[in-house]
């Protein structure tokens, strides 16, 4: 059996995910002869038939099938190699992208960050707040290094370190409703009063909505800050996160309207950034840090308002 090439690899890898010739050809930016003949040659090297050409699509072979398996495990370790490299050849950045997401209990993660970049002096903190889908729309237009959001941890693409759970609760302030509130109260009964709700600054991604009573009349805000006022003030309602309510609703200025038909929701929080995409050493050292930060941010998160204060308060003579 004569040696193969990666080359001769990656094009019958890329004819089985994209189902054709020609298409594997444009994904990797070859002629279809090229590619076509890279394959040729693999099968004769092998003496095997990987592809079965007889139908409408080429389609794999058992043989193919088994062997594509092996070649795949090949290549996913070409890949880290050469994310590896780049690596080591990028050097330290001069600036970090972060984003911060609308979850995001604001103290403790500015916190957080300071921390690292207080000992960053040669890379600078670019910093951005996104609200929605906008914080994945940056990571995945190559807009950003790190996002703190929530994710979706089925994507392949994406790696994470969880930082705490969000709990959202549906609030209205005093006397905002005509009638008492109970926990048997369904949406259709607030369809009739404003909702409030955070406005998406996503710019071409398909917008998500969490919470939204269709047909309800709506006012859009651009964070929870902004959110949490205009439901104090009695101009609306909406759901907010209880970290950022806790004293309004002990001190009775918000009322939770929580019950079977409004449960609310519990989102998890991460630091997030792209699996598929290289990272610098200052990037790798603030993935570290967040990882051995993780759980004294959840405890600062979920700490009672009082105790946040006392832990952000800097100790005599610390700077």
């Amino acid at each position: 059996m004569s040696a193969f090439t990666l080359h001769d690899l990656q094009c019958f890898d890329a004819v089985v995910r994209t189902g054709g010739f020609q298409a594997a050809a444009t994904a990797l930016h070859r002629s279809h002869p090229a590619v076509f003949a890279a394959v040729a040659k693999l099968e004769r090297q092998l003496g095997l038939a990987l592809l079965d050409r007889g139908g409408y699509r080429v389609c794999l072979t058992d043989a193919g099938r088994s062997f594509h398996r092996k070649a795949q495990a090949l290549l996913h370790e070409l890949e880290g190699l050469q994310a590896h490299a780049a690596q080591l050849a990028m050097g330290e950045e001069s600036e970090l992208r972060v984003v911060i997401g609308d979850l995001c209990p604001r103290p403790a993660t500015l916190a957080l960050l300071s921390r690292f970049f207080a000992n960053c002096p040669v890379t600078r903190l670019d910093l951005h707040y996104e609200a929605v889908t906008g914080p994945w729309e940056r990571l995945f237009d190559d807009q950003a290094d790190l996002i703190l959001h929530r994710i979706d941890k089925s994507d392949p693409r994406i790696e994470w370190v969880d930082l705490c759970k969000v709990a959202f609760v549906p609030v209205v302030a005093p006397g905002f409703l005509p009638f008492a509130p109970s926990r048997s109260l369904a949406p259709n009964q607030l369809r009739d009063f404003t909702q409030c709700i955070i406005r998406d600054t996503a710019r071409h991604t398909d917008a998500e909505s969490y919470f939204v009573i269709e047909d309800a009349h709506q006012c859009t805000v651009p964070d929870q800050l902004m959110k949490k006022e205009i439901i104090l003030q009695g101009m609306a309602w909406g759901h907010l996160p209880r970290f950022l309510i806790e004293r309004e609703l002990a001190k009775g200025h918000l009322l939770a309207i929580t019950g079977r038909h409004l449960p609310g929701r519990t989102e998890e929080l991460v630091a997030a950034r792209r699996r598929d995409r290289p990272h610098g050493p200052a990037a790798n050292r603030l993935w570290e840090f967040l990882q051995t930060q993780a759980a004294g941010f959840r405890a600062a998160a979920d700490a009672p308002p009082s105790k946040r204060a006392i832990a952000r308060k800097p100790a005599r003579g610390a700077r």
